[in-house]
């Protein structure tokens, strides 16, 4: 991997200032750290990301190793901060952060997580940056998290696509075995960059029911750091998020249960499922050499994107039949788009 290990002398990049004394170690000089990247505001649905990075700041103690100066990177108006006026006085400002952070797990192993907006601005002196921090702290792979919306029932399996620098990093998640062509991010533009520099590059992105990606969705902050603690080889605390799980899936149903409208959504993107992995189950069934198990539906995952494909045509053709504007915010076929649009 990658290696500069001059965390003991001044940065070189004025885009951020390094922390002194920097609080980095890294489990032995060989091994290396592993990165997650969690930027907000771009492919969130669900605010899978948001909630994430939130979740692994207040769980675990963390220190910052480095802070960017987002007036070089953000464009304020379309991500204004809020003002407090108190009695007539101007009391408070709140103030955005974007920085680099070393975090240890419950069993006191460390990874570096940056957290903080998107940038709007300078995605690759951005991506530059960092890629001398990776190299620096002597980054083993880095792992960025999105969270896209897809007409996907919220009654069955959480679904984490992932695509990375090289497949056989990623041979046991869903893959798009397919050219996609999607608008642009930082994180990609970072891991791109990443890639290029001979990191291991991996990118995870949660697929979230498109009828509640404006709306917090812990289900898919949980599969993302699952996700991550196993690529990463670290343990994450995720009791109070399967406490959030429950909760909300508890409110959804609840929903479903008093609109007869939801309950024909839903119902009608349960029957698509269903009926897809039954045929995948029965194309698999018929290659299985004697001896073999018939896979579960869960185990079929790495064949939805057709389904999922599908699965969107379908929702538009409905939407249309019913008088509805098949485009409605969060309907997207865009994997990275989070119904929000883009601030760019």
């Amino acid at each position: 991997m990658p290696q500069d290990n001059s965390f003991g002398r001044r940065p070189r990049n004025a885009m951020y200032e390094m922390e002194y004394p920097v609080p980095l170690e890294a489990d032995s000089p060989d091994e290396g750290i592993p990165m997650l990247i969690a930027l907000q505001g771009y492919a969130d649905a669900g605010q899978a990301i948001a909630v994430s990075g939130n979740h692994l700041l207040e769980a675990l103690e963390s220190s910052v190793v480095a802070s960017f100066n987002l007036d070089d990177l953000l464009d304020y108006r379309a991500r204004r901060p809020s003002i407090t006026i108190d009695e007539n006085r101007i009391t408070k400002s709140d103030k955005l952060s974007l920085d680099v952070r070393i975090v240890k797990d419950v069993n006191d192993r460390p990874f570096l997580l940056v957290a903080g907006p998107e940038p709007d601005l300078k995605w690759e002196a951005f991506g530059h940056a960092i890629v001398e921090l990776a190299q620096r702290a002597n980054v083993s792979r880095a792992i960025s998290f999105y969270s896209a919306p897809m007409t996907v029932p919220h009654t069955r399996p959480l679904v984490v696509s992932a695509h990375a620098s090289e497949p056989s990093l990623v041979r046991d998640y869903h893959t798009w075995d397919a050219r996609l062509v999607v608008p642009g991010a930082a994180a990609l533009e970072t891991e791109m960059q990443l890639s290029a520099a001979g990191f291991d590059a991996i990118g995870l992105t949660a697929h979230v029911p498109h009828y509640i990606a404006g709306s917090e969705y812990p289900e898919a902050s949980y599969a993302l750091l699952k996700a991550f603690a196993d690529l990463a080889d670290r343990e994450l605390p995720l009791k109070t998020l399967e406490k959030d799980m429950s909760r909300v899936q508890q409110q959804l149903a609840q929903q479903t249960q008093d609109s007869h409208e939801i309950a024909t959504v839903v119902g009608a993107l349960e029957q698509q499922y269903d009926k897809e992995v039954r045929r995948l189950q029965k194309k698999k069934s018929s290659l299985l050499e004697p001896g073999q198990d018939i896979p579960t539906g869960e185990e079929l995952g790495a064949e939805f994107e057709a389904f999922l494909a599908r699965m969107n045509d379908a929702a538009d053709t409905d939407s249309e039949a019913d008088g509805e504007d098949p485009k409605k915010p969060g309907d997207s076929n865009d994997p990275h788009d989070d119904g929000e649009g883009d601030t760019q």
